[in-house]
């Protein structure tokens, strides 16, 4: 049997990228397409004699601004060589599963989240775009035809796979189709609790409008009580001008800090409405408990009283009740890390591994 992988683009390492990873590992041989590889951002984390990228790689500052190319990425990701491939595994939160195969091939798709600026959260994706304030204006022109042809490609696949159940309902509501829900590699071996906790809470990731890290800094602006952020991303001039001082701005950390920023925190913070949240299962590798918005992925995850806590809606009086309550020595980092191992990277690839062989038929 020939595998092929394809994934939307190489220009940032995520969760996707992490899943990605997963799927090299279990079909080693297997090359992988994408519109488009930034090298230099991915490093060598993929072997690059493995990658094949589309024509989109050639155009104009495609690796620095892939989003100017946003209407033509259906096409980009159809025009990958597939057809000696018998089987077709795409990991897809946008166009990477807007393939052609063979008819005879099976192609699955791992949904990390319907395409999330056609569907559920275009606002937000609007937002982050640094475009001119009459560029934004135009994008909506341009997504119900991209609307269309993300419904059109969501039809040809034969089986998806969903990231959670908070995405496997989307996947029903917006494509009208059935799928399986297998949970994300999280590399919980990495992380490991500590007796030591230190007087800080914890929020990290990527910078961006979706992950309301404005309505935490809000909150601790009002409490006034330590808090440090890790990650880097378009929002972090706005949201480092809106602190106060009781807030430290980390930066981009490598696995070995991170590790220690969880295991010696608090409780970690987690405000957004995620398909998953692999940072909150993180937390919980590192023995930590989260205090979480009740929404998406968190509720999958989070055991309330046991591994952390949920706050009801997305203000920051409902975080600050949540964290003003906060009992840090009631949970247990045992019972915390030991729950979070139901999420590890290797129960992750038994779980795929096995779903395609069998339907597949291998």
């Amino acid at each position: 049997m020939s595998i092929a992988l394809i994934h939307d683009y190489l220009v940032q390492l995520g969760g996707a990228e992490k899943v990605l990873l997963s799927l090299g590992r279990v079909f080693p041989n297997s090359p992988i397409f994408v519109m488009l590889h930034d090298r230099e951002k991915i490093g060598s984390i993929f072997p690059p004699q493995k990658i094949y990228s589309s024509w989109l790689q050639k155009m104009p500052f495609a690796k620095s601004h892939y989003q100017w190319y946003l209407t033509l990425m259906p096409k980009a990701a159809s025009s990958h060589q597939l057809d000696s491939y018998n089987i077709i595994v795409s990991s897809a939160s946008s166009f990477a599963k807007n393939i052609k195969k063979n008819k005879d091939a099976v192609h699955f798709c791992y949904c990390h989240t319907p395409t999330r600026y056609l569907w559920h959260d275009h606002l937000s994706y609007v937002e982050d775009l640094n475009y001119p304030f009459w560029v934004k204006k135009l994008i909506p022109l341009f997504l119900p035809r991209l609307r269309h042809l993300d419904l059109v490609s969501a039809r040809q696949v034969d089986y998806f796979i969903a990231n959670s159940k908070t995405v496997q309902e989307r996947i029903q509501k917006y494509y009208g189709r059935d799928s399986v829900v297998i949970y994300p590699p999280v590399a919980t071996h990495d992380f490991e609790p500590s007796e030591k906790i230190d007087n800080y809470f914890l929020a990290g990731g990527r910078l961006v409008a979706y992950k309301k890290y404005d309505l935490t800094i809000k909150t601790f602006n009002k409490l006034g009580i330590k808090l440090k952020i890790f990650g880097t991303g378009p929002e972090k001039k706005r949201l480092q001008k809106m602190a106060y001082k009781n807030i430290k701005f980390l930066g981009a950390v490598d696995d070995s800090a991170k590790n220690e920023l969880y295991r010696h925190c608090l409780a970690y913070i987690h405000p957004q409405l995620e398909d998953f949240g692999i940072t909150a299962v993180e937390a919980m590798a590192a023995g930590r408990p989260v205090i979480a918005f009740g929404a998406g992925g968190a509720l999958e995850t989070i055991i309330p009283g046991k591994t952390g806590e949920f706050f009801p809606e997305q203000t920051w009086e409902a975080l600050a009740y949540q964290i003003l309550h906060f009992q840090p020595e009631k949970y247990n980092s045992v019972f915390i890390k030991n729950h979070a191992e139901k999420f590890s990277t290797e129960r992750f690839e038994t779980e795929i591994k096995n779903y395609i062989y069998s339907v597949a038929q291998i």
